[in-house]
């Protein structure tokens, strides 16, 4: 089955580009005869008039004409995108063929010789219109091609903003580049836990929609100012939060940043609608972090300074920030801290803890 046969709901519009007046009427009754409507114009100019105002599928072009030749409109027509690919036949007498050998090499597709012959005009229709359909076939899978690489691109967007929840920035970078973060020992590091005091009675006498809500505002102004003062959340501990700094990123004064940050998280509490009660428990040495399971996996901290950290953020019922003894030798002289003596931290016993005061200015 031909090109035009298959076309059954869509007619074939061919533009005929002829000066002589008798050519073009005889070409139109041939296109007539063979299912095509055919449209005319006299000159170049007229040509590109009708190619603005018709879906044209084929140009039958002569090359002498009046005004506008037709060199100049095919070049006009390779020289846009949205024409580049139209079936431009030429039509030629038999003294003629050079110009017409000139018109293919700048991109016609094919020629028709004078006169006029009714089956050879069908085949060369047909053979144009075929490749058209070739064209239209190959842009349409381009085009889809395309909106699947765009949406490739937003899952990956969507991945990355994931993983970046999960996974410390120098991890997300070191798994893009190679596939996997492997687990390393990282030394001076800072790790900070909060808690809510009382959280579990909350949630037991108020809506789940309310305590879902709050926590939700809660939990991101404390990203705001962990990363405010550049801090990496590690994870989120159903009321609690992880975070380390000079981890996964250099920082000059993790221990400072983390009791900075500490202090807006427990502002942060204050003002939420619940009003909850934040504990701080900041820390400082070596610790061990990598990449724990495989379909839901996530970045965790394993050590000593972990271990305190999470028992200094359970202290007490008042808001407060907790820090270490190896934590306050490193802001000694620069924050007001408060030594508590007789606290005794799950697994260490007895050890010396500071209390910060929210009103010191640092």
């Amino acid at each position: 089955m031909n090109a035009l046969a298959t076309a059954e709901q869509q007619e074939t519009i061919v533009l005929v580009v002829e000066d002589d007046e008798a050519n073009r009427e005889l070409l139109l009754d041939e296109l007539e005869m063979i299912g095509c409507r055919g449209i005319a114009a006299s000159n170049g100019e007229e040509a590109l008039a009708a190619l603005d105002g018709s879906d044209v599928d084929v140009v039958l072009l002569d090359v002498m004409m009046p005004s506008m030749d037709g060199f100049e409109v095919l070049r006009r027509l390779r020289a846009d995108p949205l024409r580049r690919m139209l079936p431009v036949v030429m039509i030629s007498g038999l003294s003629d063929m050079v110009n017409v050998v000139r018109c293919l090499e700048l991109g016609a597709d094919d020629y028709l010789p004078k006169p006029f012959n009714p089956v050879l005009l069908k085949a060369r229709i047909s053979n144009s219109m075929q490749k058209k359909r070739w064209h239209d076939q190959e842009a349409m899978l381009l085009a889809r091609m395309e909106r699947q690489l765009v949406e490739i691109e937003r899952e990956r967007a969507r991945a990355d903003s994931l993983l970046e929840v999960i996974l410390p920035s120098a991890a997300l970078r070191e798994l893009k580049l190679t596939g996997t973060v492997k687990p390393r020992r990282y030394e001076n590091v800072a790790v900070l836990f909060a808690d809510i005091v009382g959280f579990t009675a909350y949630t037991e006498s108020h809506p789940a929609e309310e305590v879902v809500a709050n926590l939700d505002r809660l939990m991101e102004d404390c990203e705001w100012a962990l990363a405010e003062h550049g801090l990496d959340k590690i994870k989120t501990i159903g009321d609690g939060v992880m975070a380390t700094a000079n981890l996964s990123l250099p920082h000059r004064d993790p221990v400072m940043a983390a009791l900075r940050a500490g202090r807006a998280m427990i502002a942060a509490a204050a003002g939420n609608p619940a009003g909850w009660r934040m504990r701080i428990g900041i820390s400082y040495g070596p610790v061990v972090g990598g990449v724990v399971g495989r379909g839901k996996f996530s970045f965790d901290a394993w050590g000593d300074a972990v271990n305190v950290a999470a028992r200094l953020s359970g202290l007490g019922d008042e808001p407060a920030v907790y820090l270490s003894r190896e934590a306050r030798d490193q802001v000694d002289g620069r924050a007001a801290v408060a030594r508590l003596d007789g606290v005794v931290l799950k697994g260490k016993g007895q050890v010396p803890v500071y209390r910060d005061d929210p009103a010191a200015v640092s």
